[in-house]
């Protein structure tokens, strides 16, 4: 593509010249009309699932926010989640005009009205069919894309210029008439009057009723607008410099028929409050809201990936009350899961997914399952974690039971994917096993291989903030016990690392942040604790002032230290591999993505679809002012 018309394509974003415009000002967006119509269309969807309760239901207050909408649901502390979903829709309908600025079928331009509105239909199909299989990230992305065409109809099309009072039904059925259409030979406008285009549509369209829309152009002195035709108008369009002169675009107050802009703008408010609408009718309220990110749990789902082999036969009673405790920990909390999903692995078979939202049904599930087969000691544990984070919903966390190696070691960067797609979170839980001595046919050479396969799912538990605990059987209840208070939707993590040497780290406590806890896994592991004062304690010092209290079980400790805002240090010294987790609770939370550099026509960052890649530079965007637990808004 040349400079100039990469120039073109630049002016073209940052003008907001092919639909409602990108960037906040005196007049509405997609970004605005997307959120308004999805607050409007919540609110709504909660009503209902109310009614259908039979408990009552408060409106929120005028005008509706994410928050206000989400406490108005009983569901206060989804309203991050609920931020986080509208703005991935508003993402993916900004960016058709990034990926789609001169695909005149993605703006309705060019009267292309037939091909616009397919794109439309076979998004809602999209979305719906996503909802069935609850891949709500795969909604709401398709929602963000059939949105943009939909809400530029209003913008682009003489639709208002006609009279009409409300939005085009049609353009959400696949079998109706969307209106008369101009013939491609019949002439629509004239030229503007100067700069005043109020007048510009010819008088037999309008007269009949006739749905026409403005042709558009980056390159100058090429047009393919037929004589007669209207343009889509603006100073980058260069076919509003060919008779007739002018344009009919309602994008902003400033634009060619801006006089109408607000009408336009409602318009599409409405029309894409119909469309949701249309989608909540086909998957009910709850999965609605789900897609929403409202729940009155955590809106994620808690899943258990379990050794059911032969080896594990001592271990499956004592695995069924840990799950059982974990489950009872979390019903009836903010962090209950909005479902709950099991996957059984053996050898060579692993699965099948089960998934249900009864934490009851859930633990009868569990204690069904029984030990056996698995001839030798490598299992089909990643195959069997592979398939659950295909499963659950994003920023779940999932828990894997096992007391052999994966057999399946060549997933390592399938699942690493993953865990980065989904930002879910995977502890393992390791337990010896007897079946290991049998592994034996020397210690070193044991020793060898233990050392490899547990660095395997260390990696994994890092990559995804988790944690690898080796335990035995009767240490397996109290490290669960242990590890699930450190999943609570308020904790935050100060500092994260994994190590195979001796190492310093840093770690700040602000004024906000209460009950920090250290965790350690690892063996032969000395640490100096010191404070913001200056005042230290080593790990062999039972009786020192920072730590307040200590647990260990198995490769794995915990620390209380007590409440002291500054920079913390903690001096850590060992020749084994060993990770270290720093976590707080904070009534303090926001929205951000990681972005990169761009490597497309456009200058600037794109947003990453998922974590940032291990030693690759990234910069970190804000999207959203903190939100406050006990805040305004």
């Amino acid at each position: 593509m040349s400079s100039k018309l990469a120039l073109l394509c630049l002016l073209l974003l940052f003008t907001g010249a092919q639909g409602f415009g990108l960037f906040p000002g005196k007049s509405l967006n997609h970004m605005d009309i997307t959120e308004r119509a999805i607050l409007n269309a919540t609110v709504q969807a909660c009503r209902s699932l109310a009614q259908a309760e039979g408990i009552g239901f408060t409106f929120p207050p005028q005008p509706f926010t994410a928050q206000g909408v989400a406490a108005a649901c009983s569901a206060p502390k989804s309203s991050k989640s609920f931020r986080q979903a509208i703005q991935k829709v508003i993402f993916w309908n900004v960016r058709v005009d990034l990926r789609y600025a001169l695909n005149a079928s993605f703006h309705f331009d060019e009267e292309s009205f037939i091909e616009g509105r397919r794109i439309i239909t076979v998004g809602i199909q999209a979305v719906k069919a996503s909802n069935k299989k609850e891949n709500f990230e795969a909604a709401r992305q398709n929602l963000g894309q059939c949105l943009h065409p939909l809400q530029d109809f209003y913008s682009h099309s003489n639709w208002v210029e006609l009279g009409n009072q409300f939005p085009n039904p049609n353009l959400i059925r696949s079998d109706t008439s969307i209106g008369n259409i101009a013939d491609k030979s019949r002439a629509t406008c004239r030229n503007c009057d100067g700069k005043d285009c109020r007048n510009n549509i010819l008088e037999d369209i309008i007269a009949e009723g006739i749905l026409t829309s403005g042709y558009f152009g980056v390159v100058p002195f090429v047009s393919t607008k037929p004589k007669g035709k209207c343009s889509h108008g603006g100073a980058v369009d260069q076919t509003s410099t060919i008779q007739p002169k002018g344009g009919i675009n309602k994008d902003t107050v400033d634009s060619s028929h801006g006089f109408l802009h607000s009408e336009a703008a409602n318009m599409a408010i409405a029309a894409t409050s119909a469309l949701l609408e249309d989608i909540r009718r086909a998957a009910g309220d709850k999965p609605f809201l789900q897609m929403m990110g409202i729940s009155r749990g955590s809106n994620k789902a808690l899943c258990f990936v379990i050794d059911t082999t032969g080896s594990m036969a001592d271990d499956i009673a004592t695995v069924s009350n840990v799950t059982a405790s974990i489950i009872n920990s979390k019903v009836g909390t903010e962090d209950e899961p909005s479902v709950y999903i099991l996957v059984p692995f053996n050898d060579p078979g692993f699965g099948p997914l089960k998934k249900t939202t009864d934490p009851e049904v859930f633990k009868n599930t569990i204690n069904s399952l029984s030990a056996a087969g698995g001839g030798d000691v490598p299992e089909m544990s990643l195959s069997a974690l592979q398939l659950a984070l295909a499963g659950a919903p994003s920023s779940s966390e999932i828990f894997l039971f096992t007391d052999a190696p994966a057999k399946d070691a060549h997933l390592k960067s399938t699942i690493i994917a993953l865990i980065e797609r989904t930002e879910t979170v995977v502890n393992f839980m390791i337990t010896t096993s007897t079946a290991t001595n049998r592994l034996r046919r020397s210690e070193q050479q044991h020793t060898r291989i233990a050392a490899a396969d547990a660095q395997l799912y260390r990696d994994l538990a890092q990559t995804s903030g988790g944690q690898a605990i080796e335990v035995t059987k009767s240490e397996l209840l109290e490290a669960s016990s242990i590890i699930t208070d450190s999943s609570s939707s308020s904790l935050v993590t100060l500092l994260q690392a994994t190590r195979n040497q001796a190492d310093n780290f840093l770690f700040i406590v602000d004024e906000t942040v209460t009950n920090v806890r250290i965790y350690i896994t690892g063996s032969s592991i000395t640490f100096t604790l010191i404070s913001p004062t200056g005042e230290s304690q080593q790990s062999s010092d039972t009786t020192g002032s920072l730590i307040t209290s200590s647990q260990s079980v198995g490769n794995f400790q915990t620390l209380r230290i007590i409440k002291q805002v500054g920079q913390w240090e903690i001096k850590m010294v060992s020749t084994n591999p060993y990770s270290l987790k720093v976590i707080g609770q904070s009534p303090i939370d926001f929205l951000f993505d990681f972005v990169e550099v761009s490597q497309g026509v456009f200058t600037g960052f794109d947003v990453l679809e998922t974590r940032p890649k291990a030693g690759k530079g990234a910069s970190k965007c804000e999207l959203d002012e903190a939100l406050k637990s006990s805040s305004r808004n």
